[in-house]
């Protein structure tokens, strides 16, 4: 249970069943920070998928002015992530530049199928079409959608094709330009995975110490008894 804020750091990351993902070389192994030029990108296999991700804010078009801090994941619609690893609880996959699937986790906040929301305060509306299962990064809330939306969004036009290249296999780049690393060194460099896992595991351990404490004071005290 306590690991259980730690595992929504890399929920969505999970459901990819990626083994390993290349970045830009100086994004210090940070998937927000890293923008892959389209003159840097390799000729793509059936195995890797270009993921788009930059923090956002979401709201609904019309009936409050609630806001929810998510992170926003473009996805390429030919490839492995959306065709294969994009589990719904409910609706459909995103099928035009329009549409977004939301973490089933923002039902408790009030979305629905069919809501429209904007995206960082602008007037482009999207529809709500899907809800998807794990869908969680960095402890917000994964909005996924097209890369079009993600290039809008970090405000880079269309020069840059994505923030990575995630892959079900290892992957080999020439590119200078360009780094692949496993996903569990990737995982590992997540804002603050390290830190509160740390924490979690000392925590863990401090209990199981009290609980050893307090076993070895009751048997003892048994002992006594029966002596």
């Amino acid at each position: 249970m306590m690991l259980g804020p730690a595992n929504e750091n890399t929920a969505a990351i999970d459901s990819w069943d990626a083994k390993s993902v290349v970045l830009n070389k100086n994004s210090n192994i940070n998937l927000s920070q890293s923008l892959i030029a389209k003159q840097d990108l390799p000729k793509l296999n059936d195995h890797q998928a270009l993921v788009g991700q930059t923090p956002a804010v979401i709201e609904r078009a019309k009936g409050t002015t609630d806001k929810q801090t998510i992170q926003f994941v473009g996805l390429d619609r030919s490839q492995f992530i959306y065709q294969k690893k994009l589990k719904l609880s409910s609706g459909h996959k995103p099928h035009d530049k329009n549409q977004v699937v939301l973490d089933e986790g923002l039902k408790s906040k009030g979305y629905r199928l069919g809501d429209q929301i904007t995206l960082n305060g602008s007037t482009q509306k999207y529809r709500v079409v899907g809800f998807a299962k794990d869908a969680k990064l960095n402890i917000a809330s994964v909005v996924y959608g097209s890369l079009s939306i993600w290039q809008t969004l970090k405000g880079t036009g269309d020069q840059f094709a994505a923030s990575g290249i995630f892959s079900d296999q290892k992957q080999t780049v020439k590119n200078k330009n360009l780094k692949q690393y496993s996903t569990g060194t990737f995982i590992d460099k997540l804002p603050g995975y390290a830190a509160q896992n740390m924490t979690f595991e000392f925590m863990i351990a401090f209990l199981m110490v009290i609980s050893l404490i307090v076993i070895t004071v009751f048997l003892r005290d048994l002992l006594v008894r029966n002596i």
